[in-house]
């Protein structure tokens, strides 16, 4: 039997942080932007950028904590309903098995062989892996940890465009926003593109493009409902 606890595919984690931190910069400097090119004074834009990231935050972090416990409750029912089919009706489970693997692209003598040999050193993580597609132990994704990986990252991507407010000279606080979330954005695509072994012109362009389309927007609204205070 295996140790109590879920099963979840890891790799979802390093894609999540890149997310999150993406969102956290895009979102934020959609804000500051809107709210600049709607005439707020510099006092008001920095409270609308750290307001912005501490609701983001709380949000990724409510989000987050909801889905892994979810996620986590199902594959718990899901395991339990596995566990009991096994007690009751061990070979026709190990059956169902052996056409999964043959299935598979396994020759039936084989397979049979196989399932025999998976289910002898851990039935319950073969059924899992074979018919419910779980891979690895949930256990350690604690739901709480999740959530706050994945506020910081937010938090953390949100803070690159606010400290571009914070420092940006009068009246050049679109323009300094902007140009300090497209380079974040194009080093964080970037990044993320390496790590995940994919291409990296395209996953930069792709954030490039969508960021600054967010930006257009919410400046447009900014300066089309806006009013100087």
């Amino acid at each position: 039997m295996p140790k109590e606890g879920h099963f979840i595919n890891r790799s979802n984690w390093l894609r999540a942080s890149v997310l999150g931190a993406n969102d956290g910069i895009v979102s934020t400097a959609s804000l500051l932007v809107g709210v600049a090119s709607a005439g707020m004074d510099r006092s008001g834009i920095l409270l609308a950028g750290l307001a912005g990231l501490s609701a983001g935050a709380l949000s990724m972090a409510a989000g987050e904590y909801v889905s892994v416990s979810t996620q986590q409750d199902i594959e718990t029912a899901d395991l339990e309903r596995e566990r009991t089919a096994l007690e009751d009706d061990p070979d026709y489970e190990l059956t169902e098995l052996a056409e999964g693997l043959e299935a598979r692209g396994v020759e039936l003598g084989l397979a049979l062989e196989v399932a025999q040999q998976m289910t002898d050193h851990d039935a319950l993580d073969a059924h899992a892996r074979e018919e419910l597609g779980m891979h690895g132990m949930a256990g350690d994704a604690n739901a709480l940890q999740a959530a706050w990986a994945s506020s910081v990252s937010f938090a953390l991507g949100a803070a690159m465009p606010l400290l571009g407010a914070v420092l940006a000279p009068q009246g050049m606080t679109v323009w300094v926003v902007a140009a300090v979330a497209l380079l974040a954005l194009v080093i964080l695509g970037g990044a993320g593109a390496r790590l995940g072994g994919a291409p990296v012109r395209p996953s930069i362009l792709r954030v490039v493009f969508w960021g600054s389309l967010a930006m257009i927007v919410t400046s447009a609204v900014g300066r089309l409902f806006g009013v100087h205070v």
